[in-house]
Parts: structure tokens; sequence; C-alpha cells
């Protein structure tokens, strides 16, 4: 874990100035103490990221879980939430303990890279308002419809009323640091490798923050800042902590919520450590079950001390990724960096400009989204760039969740017009007009999804047809297909078409009973 240290540290950094107001807005948005997403942060990055096996995931509050953590909490109250998140976490070990980190896979490629697309698509122009100074919306915030009734684009608009010159000129030149950093300087001395773009671009925001506070024009309004509790002392930040109130603990509803944020949690976290992987340059795979053990005991300490809510978050891990992050120390010291900021330097995180993350953030949605991604799932053909595409513009005008099931069914939908058509289960090897006759090769395994396909090539045989069926490669054949064949029969002899088969035992024409053939043969799965 310490190999890569001078890959690590950086990337931990710019992860933590990225964390930090998501940690907040999220928070906000849930209609949770502020304080409550920092917690959330800080175990998400040094519980949740010790126990798991992710390299380059991190763990957090998610913006996934905003709606329903806000119903719960005005529902339940906060303490008798926090029983919920704490018996969600339970469930997840649970999960884990049951092998559930399997469902992740059932995923197909084009879905996640969509999900990645779509996401990136999101966090740049969720971060286009941020950058113009205009901070209506809570920072970390994914979904498209917001509760004041505007949506992502419409939010565009309306930055155009709230314009600040200050927030313009942070965000340009944080841009400029950026990609000077990245495409110059990392190339032209080993020294700006170890210390961070990002870092540079917040010590320049905070620097700008400091000296114009008081200009007419250029000044940055004090809502356009990181916004940490200040405690007033030890006492005052011990407060800040809660704990669940377990006299709820009978309560129907809490086990409702605590179920749903097991199931919602599992599942953002199971798809975001898929397109982590995918992302990840080493191609590493994570042990799905043990990730969501991790997220479980992520979820029951926050939940007893007062935090949200734990997922892996792909806003964060890609951050981690696109910084050079090597393993999961990152993950880890970027927990410590949250504990102890809120802890130490408070009121100097409190002038960090919103702007330079956005500049950050702008740069993170771009790589995620970069135009050669979709050149490349277009070249793929259309059974990939349809449920690409699909998923992409479900995220981006709806939430995360439903535009991957949007792109999942369309998946399916064209898993199964590619079965139909069946290029791959049911083959004419040989076509003679003058003879009339036919063969036809199964493939390894036909199942219920190839009737259609086998259906109408067996209507389509003309008569006197005379049909060679070569099953020496099939090892299963479903008993749907059984039935095609044997009803079939029948109406081959009404119009004179012969049916040999070939197998590995022999070759018989035109069986009493396909049934008896093929349990002769032992090809038959139920």
């Amino acid at each position: 874990m310490f190999k890569y240290l001078n890959k690590d540290l950086p990337a931990s950094i710019v992860v933590f100035f990225v964390a930090l107001p998501l940690c907040l807005g999220i928070a906000l948005a849930s209609g949770a103490p502020l304080f409550s997403g920092l917690i959330a942060g800080i175990i998400g990055g040094i519980v949740v990221g010790s126990i798991s096996s992710s390299q380059l995931g991190v763990s957090g509050p998610a913006a996934g879980l905003a709606v329903i953590v806000l119903g719960a909490i005005a529902s339940l109250g906060f303490e008798n939430f926090l029983v919920a998140v704490v018996i969600g976490g339970a469930l997840q070990i649970l999960l884990g303990v049951l092998k559930a980190g399997v469902i992740g896979y059932y995923f197909p490629s084009s879905v996640i890279k969509g999900m990645l697309a779509g996401i990136g698509i999101i966090i740049f122009l969720k971060q286009i308002p941020h950058a113009f100074g205009y901070d209506k919306d809570y920072e970390g915030d994914l979904d498209f419809s917001q509760a004041d009734g505007e949506n992502t684009f419409t939010e565009l608009v309306n930055m155009l009323d709230y314009i600040s010159p200050g927030a313009i000129t942070v965000t340009l030149v944080a841009l400029a640091i950026l990609l000077l950093w990245e495409k110059v300087l990392s190339k032209k001395h080993k020294i700006f490798t170890i210390i961070p773009g990002p870092l540079v671009a917040v010590i320049f925001g905070v620097l700008y923050q400091i000296f114009m506070t008081d200009h007419e024009t250029f000044a940055i309004a004090a809502a356009h800042l990181v916004q940490v509790p200040v405690p007033e002392s030890a006492t005052d930040f011990i407060g800040q902590f809660s704990f669940p109130n377990f006299s709820a603990i009978t309560n129907p509803q809490v086990w409702v919520i605590g179920f749903t944020i097991a199931i919602v949690a599992s599942l953002e976290t199971l798809l975001c450590v898929e397109a982590t992987d995918k992302l990840d340059p080493q191609k590493r795979v994570t042990p799905t079950n043990r990730e969501l053990f991790a997220q479980g005991t992520g979820n029951i300490i926050s939940g007893f001390i007062g935090g949200l809510p734990i997922t892996q978050v792909i806003v964060r891990s890609s951050a981690n990724i696109q910084s050079g992050g090597k393993t999961k120390f990152s993950a880890i010291f970027h927990g410590f960096l949250i504990l102890l900021s809120v802890i130490t330097i408070p009121v100097l995180l409190n002038k960090i400009p919103l702007a330079v993350l956005a500049a950050i953030l702008l740069m993170v949605g771009y790589k995620l989204a970069k135009p050669s991604l979709f050149k490349q799932m277009f070249s793929l053909g259309y059974s990939q760039f349809i449920p690409f595409i699909v998923t992409i513009i479900g995220i981006v005008f709806t939430d995360l969740l439903i535009g991957i099931g949007l792109g999942l069914a369309v998946g399916i939908v064209v898993i199964l017009l590619n079965s139909y058509k069946n290029s791959h289960f049911l083959h004419k090897e040989g076509y003679d007009v003058d003879d009339n006759k036919f063969k036809m090769t199964l493939a390894e395994e036909v199942t219920f999804l190839n009737k259609g396909a086998i259906s109408r090539e067996l209507h389509n045989l003309p008569d006197n047809a005379f049909l060679e069926l070569d099953v020496r490669k099939t090892k299963n054949l479903d008993y749907d297909i059984i039935e095609i064949l044997d009803e079939f029969s029948v109406r081959a002899k009404d119009r004179n078409i012969t049916i040999k088969i070939i197998s590995e035992r022999g070759t018989e024409e035109n069986p009493d009973s396909y049934k008896k053939f093929f349990e002769k043969e032992k090809k038959i799965t139920a």
C-alpha cells in the first residue's frame, strides 16, 4: 500500500478537495446537519478504504441517496434515522456473506461505459453554474430535476443573471493552471509530478479570496465559498456528533428505510466498483462481496456516530484515478485529511472558492465523457452503441439508477433481437437449390431465446426438402427446442420434408420422437 506514495499522496489531496464540498452539499440536500456529511466522508475514507479491496474506489455520502435520506429524516427524525443507517449497514454485511456481490457482473460493458460518460456529462453541466458564481443548486447534485422546479438546463440559463466576475476569473485561472500542469510542466521536471496541479489551483483560489475580499467588482460572495462548520471549542466539536435512538428499532418504518438504504447503497456501490475497475489502468478486479462487507461496516460506524449513509462514489473515484492514484492509500489518506482539516483549519477551508473546485471537476467530467469514447462505441456497432447512448440520455435527463435501468433494458432487448436473428446459434452451412438439400448446425448451447430463429428457419424450408441437422457440437439443448422439433416433425410429414440428425452417437432419419432421441444423447436441459 505504501509502494506508490509519490502517486497516492498527490491524488489523495485532489480527492480531499473534491470530496469536501460534496460531503457538505449532500448533507445540505439531505436535510441533515452539515457535519454528518463530513463524518460519512471520513468513515468512507478511513474505515471503508481500509477494509475494502478496491484499490482506487473512494467512498463517502452519495447524491443518489439524498432524496431517500431527506424523506426519512422528515418522517423519523435524525436520531431515529441513524438507527436505519445502522440496520442498512448490517444488511449489507449479510448481502456480502450471501455473496450477492455477483449482481454487479450482470451489467453489460456498454451500460457501464454509458454510466461513466453520463456522469461525466452531468458533472460538467452541474459545475458550469458554480464556475460562473451561481450556487442555487447544491454541490454534488446529479439529478436532472431540482426541488425548486428547475432542472440541469434551466439552471444554466438562470446563471446568466448571476454572473460573478470574480468566480469566472478564478475558474479560468484555475483551468489554465490545471492544463499547464498536466500538458506542459509535468513533462518538464519531476517536481511538477510530485506537487499536484489542483493543489496549486486551490492555493491560488485561497490567496485570491484573501486579497480580493473587499474588491467591489471581483470579490467572491460568501455563498460561493466552501462552508465547513467552525466549532468554538473542543466541546463544540464533540457536540456535533449525534447518536442513534435505538428505542426506535421496533418501528417498522425504520426497518423499511434500513432495507431501502441497504439495497440502493449496495447497487450504487456495485455499479461504481464495476465502473472504477474499467477506469483502472492496471485493470484490477475488486472482490464485490468484500466490498459489500466494507460498505456495511462503514455504514454501521457512520450511523453510530451521526453520519450519512455511505456508498462508493464514482465522482471521487474517477478524480482519484485521473490524479494518478495507484493504491487504496489515497482513499484512506483523503479521509484523514478531511478529519484533520475540520479539526485544525476550518476557517482556512472556508476561504476556498467553489469556482476552483468547479474547475477541477470540469476536467474530471470531460475526461469521463471524451468525444473519442463516443466514436469508439459507435464503431463497435449498434448492439454496443444503443445501450451506451440510452444509458447516457437516461442519466442526464433522470438520475443514475433510472438511466442504468433504461440502458440495461435496451441491452436486454438487443440481446433478444440478436438471439432471434441467431447468427451464432444456428447456421445454414450449405444450400443446394437443385437438390433441395439444406444443412444446419446448432451451437454448443441452444436456449429458449433461440426458439424464434429456429422456428423461422424450419418454417421457411420448402416442401420436399432434405434437412441435415448437425448436433455434434451441441452440449445442452433446451426442452423448448425439443418441443419445436417434435411439433415440426408432424408438419414435415405432410410437406414431405426429411430430417436427418447427425450426432456423436450416429445418425437417424425422421425419428419418431426427438425427445427420446436427445434423451439418449443426454443433451436435454430443463
